[in-house]
Parts: C-alpha cells; structure tokens; sequence
C-alpha cells in the first residue's frame, strides 16, 4: 500500500468526528492530502498554564477595499525590472495589513505546533475570523498587482491552514463553527483566485501564474475541493511544457536584469504543487525532468550568471538572490523528486529554509528537521562541554 494511501486511511478515521472536515459539493474521491511533514502533532505542553494565558495583539484591519495597488516597476519597461523606489513605498504602506496577517499567522501557527501553547491557536483563529467575517480579500482587483498580492495572501493562510487541518492531534475539533467561517472565506478567496488568472494566453503565463496555481493547490488541500487541485495540477503541467531544452522559461528570460531572479523565483510555488500531487499519487509525468533542467540552469546561474546574461542580454542583479529563503524550494524539490549531492550540499548550508508564503520552515516539514531544536541542542551541549573544560583545571590545581 502507498504511503499516500496509508496517510489517508488515518487521516479518515482522524477527522470523521470533525464537521469542517465535510467535503464541499464540488469533491469528489479520496480525501486530498498534504505531504506528511504537514500532519505533525501538536508538542504536548510541558509546565502550567491555562488555554488563554498570554497576550494575542489585536488582528491587523481587515482588507476589504478594492485590490488597487500599483506595481513596484511602476513606469519600467516591458522588462518590468527597474524599481521604482517612491512606488514601491506606496504599494508597503497600502499592504502593510496583508503581510501582517501572512506573516503572523504562518509563525503562530508553526509556534504553536511545536509548543502547545493554546493562547498561540485561539489567538491565529481569532484574527482569521476577524477576516473572514469582514469579507476580507474580496474586493474587485483592479491592477495586475492587486491580483498578485490576493494570490499570495492565500497562499501564506491557506498552507498554515493545513497545518491545522492536518495535524493529528484535530486542533480545530474544538472550534468547528469558527473553523467554519474561516473556511467558508478561504472557499471565496480562492474562486477569486481562480477568476484572477485562469483563461490567460500562454504568452502571458510566468511565474505570477504559478504562484497562483499554488496558492490554489494549496487552499484545494485544505478545503478537499477536487476543482482547485484540477486547476492547480493543469497549471503546473503548462508550466513545466515551458522549460525549454536548455531548463529555461522564456517568459521569465524577457525579465531582463531579474532574468535569473524570477527563474529562481518560480521554483517555489511549482515544486510546492509537484510535492502536493506527488502526495496525492498523481502522475508528474514529465515533469522530473524539466524540473531537473530548470532547477539545476538556477543553480549554475546563482554560482555564475553569465549564460544568463548572454541568454537575457543583460547583466544579472544579484538583490536577493543571495538570501537563504529565495532557496526554500530544494526542500520540496528534494523530497518529491530526490536531489543529487551538490543539491544536498547546498541545501544543508543554507538551512533552516523558511518562507511564510510556501508554509513556513520547509526544513522541518520536508525534512523533520526542527533546527530550533536542534540548536537549543548544540548550546546545551556546548555549554556542558564549557564547563567541564573551566572545572578541570581547578580539580586538577587542587590536587
């Protein structure tokens, strides 16, 4: 028996007592599932302490305005690469809300679970209602931009979501009527999504697509709506018959100076879906391959630019490439397709890989490596083996 199916059957049994786990009208076949590294168990709780010890800041203000945000290129040309810094200041300030409710409920959700600290639930589940009742997120996008930022807002809350969906230990048993309403909105954030960006002409598909499709994926496991998994899969497989013979995305090389950015920038959301439906048991086809080219064109790009450079025609920014969290998808990468020793290398250097927008610490979902624990480890021992070094010489001067 699959190791999916295994997963399923428990998970079946986990959440038959637990009515927001109903599919809606619109699923159909087995429950659709999560990597495992999203079910992990809820810490037990260790020492004192009530439910609702500890302060929860209030919600940020929900969004419920039209998504009219203007693009941090603002003025570029078709490139779409020069920043313009006075646009970019406008676009913050008027999302400042959204990424504090992206940021906030990935961390407490991820706190939560390897704490046990209840406050860190009710607290999560509080500012998701206060969006949910709100209406947030559905307003009318009125700019390309506006259209990004609903994507990337479900994709941070719908894959915490599952972490509480799919956790073992059923968190949201305790609350259905509220888990009700939060995921009644997400149900309504996500046809948005949907009527965002589907029907775009294969000229236009580039990573904004992707990064749609994921969010979709990932609000279709936490919902079990067999129509988002569809859409999202469907997406991905355009996707990958992009990636030409070489591991490059045309529509991403036409960026420019950010040519090398936005192809590694892509690789987030499509190895998120790949790990999704290889959890589902879903066949990736071809995939494995085109993954392989445009993921290993990335890396030979990060450690020397040049074909890049020659391919896009331009010189290659380096303005965030270098940061450990642009590279979180080799966790997914390596679990869904396996990945050879210089990936793993690489990998381990960079670690603990976090980003909220695909889940939070890929390290510890992918891999069940909890690096906070793991360095809480290495000090203690650290500091056990300090001071048995300072004692010995004093043992030894008092002989």
């Amino acid at each position: 028996m699959r190791a999916s199916a295994v997963l399923a059957a428990a998970l079946g049994l986990a959440l038959s007592g637990c009515a927001i786990a109903a599919p809606s009208a619109t699923s159909t076949g087995a429950t659709l599932l999560p990597p495992p590294g999203f079910t992990a168990a809820v810490k037990e709780r260790k020492g004192g302490g009530g439910d609702d010890d500890g302060e929860c800041a209030k919600a940020p203000k929900p969004f419920t305005a039209d998504l009219a945000f203007p693009s941090k290129y603002e003025g570029s040309d078709a490139a779409r690469d020069d920043l313009n810094l006075k646009a970019e200041a406008q676009y913050e300030a008027q999302i400042a809300e959204i990424r504090e409710l992206e940021r906030h409920v990935s961390s407490m959700t991820a706190n939560y679970i390897r704490s046990g600290r209840v406050e860190l639930l009710n607290c999560t589940l509080g500012w998701l209602d206060t969006w949910a009742s709100a209406g947030a997120l559905l307003g009318d996008a009125e700019t390309h931009t506006g259209k990004s930022v609903r994507k990337w807002a479900l994709a941070s809350v719908a894959s915490a979501w599952i972490r509480l969906k799919f956790s073992t230990s059923q968190p949201l048993a305790k609350d259905p009527a509220r888990a009700g309403r939060i995921e009644g909105w997400l149900a309504k954030v996500g046809d948005k999504v949907v009527q965002d960006w589907r029907d775009q002409p294969l000229r236009n598909l580039n990573n904004h697509q992707y990064w749609a499709a994921w969010a979709v994926m990932a609000n279709a496991i936490a919902l079990n709506r067999r129509d988002f998994y569809d859409w999202a899969l469907a997406q991905y497989r355009t996707a990958n018959k992009q990636v030409d013979s070489e591991g490059y995305l045309p529509n991403e090389l036409k960026r420019d100076t950010r040519a090398l950015s936005y192809h590694n920038y892509s690789l987030g959301p499509l190895t998120m879906i790949a790990a999704f439906a290889k959890a589902n048991g879903s066949d990736l086809g071809d995939s494995r391959d085109s993954m392989q080219r445009l993921s290993q064109r990335v890396l030979d790009g990060v450690d020397n630019p040049k074909n890049f450079e020659k391919k896009a025609g331009a010189k290659q920014t380096r303005e965030g490439i270098d940061e450990a969290s642009k590279f979180a998808w080799l966790e997914a990468y390596c679990w869904t397709f396996s990945c050879n020793t210089a990936y793993q290398s690489r990998m381990e250097k960079l670690r603990p890989l976090r980003t909220y927008r695909l889940g939070g610490d890929l390290t510890e979902l992918f891999a069940g490596i909890n690096t906070k624990d793991k360095n809480k480890e290495k000090a203690k021992a650290k500091a056990s083996e300090d001071s048995t070094q300072s004692v010995g010489p004093k043992q030894t001067a008092s002989r």
